[in-house]
């Protein structure tokens, strides 16, 4: 795009203008496609599937669960290798996670229905409703959650973790909370 400036002041104000109105609007348009979450439902770790560290609660699109080997045995991750976590503390598939526990743990979150993939019980997979209005993945009834401590897919460095008034866990394949430290 060539700009032209001329030397009245109106024109000047309006290219200006128009310059900064359609950075805006290309900022937004980037904003609305990254800050969406993968269509696999990544919840956190910010959008597209990707695994940067940085955990941003929401989605677009259908969640996806899986299980991976990992130094744990056999565990649930998302469509990107993501470790999710079980949290004691909650009470069915209702969450005890929010505030600042929901910033070091965010809920695995889907606008659709979930889905199963390899080695996931598709029976076993839900959602439950959040008090924030969003949409939480479920695992045999156990609400799922990211470790902000995670930076990549495979890390499970909040396994055993007891914070905000109990212990988290990773899951295994039937939906139990695998308690081992692999070692």
């Amino acid at each position: 795009m060539r700009v032209r400036f001329v030397r009245s002041s109106t024109r000047c104000s309006l290219a200006a203008l128009a310059l900064v109105a359609a950075a805006a609007t290309l900022a937004a348009a980037c904003d609305n496609n990254s800050g969406s979450s993968s269509s696999s439902g990544s919840g956190a770790y910010g959008s597209g599937g990707s695994s940067s560290a940085s955990p941003a609660a929401g989605t677009s699109g259908a969640a996806s669960v899986a299980v991976t080997k990992s130094n744990l045995g056999s565990i649930l991750v998302d469509g990107s290798g993501r470790t999710l976590y079980l949290f004691e503390k909650d009470k069915g598939s209702t969450s005890s996670c929010y505030g600042t526990c929901a910033t070091a743990w965010p809920p695995y979150t889907t606008t659709g229905s979930p889905q199963a993939g390899g080695g996931v019980q598709g029976p076993l997979l839900g959602t439950t409703k959040r008090t924030d209005g969003t949409t939480e993945v479920t695992y045999h009834g156990h609400p799922l959650y990211y470790f902000a401590g995670d930076s990549k897919p495979g890390d499970t460095n909040g396994q055993k973790v007891n914070e905000f008034g109990a212990e988290w866990f990773v899951l295994s394949p039937a939906g139990t909370e695998v308690n081992s430290d692999g070692s």
